[in-house]
């Protein structure tokens, strides 16, 4: 009878750490900052927590910070800001970004430097992401909006190194005129 009763926890336990692993390896990801593309807001070499169920109930927003398959690799993940929701007009000169005719002030970024660049418009369920660091970025300005099938979350904190460790900021105030 004690035998069966121990085996029985047993069981129970392996079954709900099994039942735990699961659930936090569909829900979160721990991503590596690799490169400066996002300085100043993130630093190479840093980790950050992915909320992967982030998006299930609602779209990203503008500001969120995201880490997205590369629309032109698949196999890459970067780690981007989004600027432009479906829809959304982009315009882009050397050192300025409109959304919709209202111009950014990015107090996030490192320079205001970015390529020569046409209008969009980001097309339905796309998003158009840049990162912070703009004259050192691969992004939506050279790969083109990212197909929302491509993102995977949404960066929400530094979990690594300790002594860096806070919430990541999305700048709402940023992007609230925009219509």
């Amino acid at each position: 009878m004690r035998r069966s009763h121990l085996a029985r926890e047993i069981v129970e336990t392996l079954a709900l750490a099994l039942l735990i692993f699961l659930a936090v390896h569909f829900t979160v990801q721990n991503y590596q900052i690799d490169g400066s593309s996002m300085q100043n807001t993130l630093q190479n070499g840093q980790y950050v927590l992915v909320n992967k169920t982030a998006y299930l109930f609602h779209a990203p927003e503008r500001g969120d910070i995201i880490v997205c398959h590369e629309p032109d690799q698949p196999t890459i993940d970067v780690i981007k800001r989004v600027i432009g929701l479906p829809g959304d007009k982009i315009t882009i000169d050397s050192t300025n970004v409109w959304v919709n005719g209202v111009e950014l002030h990015e107090p996030y970024i490192t320079a205001q430097s970015n390529p020569p660049t046409q209008p969009i418009t980001v097309p339905a369920n796309e998003y158009f992401v840049m990162g912070d660091n703009r004259p050192n970025s691969k992004d939506s300005r050279y790969f083109g909006p990212v197909p929302r099938d491509n993102i995977v979350g949404k960066a929400t904190l530094v979990d690594w190194p300790l002594s860096q460790w806070h919430f990541l900021n999305s700048y709402s105030s940023v992007y609230s005129q925009i219509k």
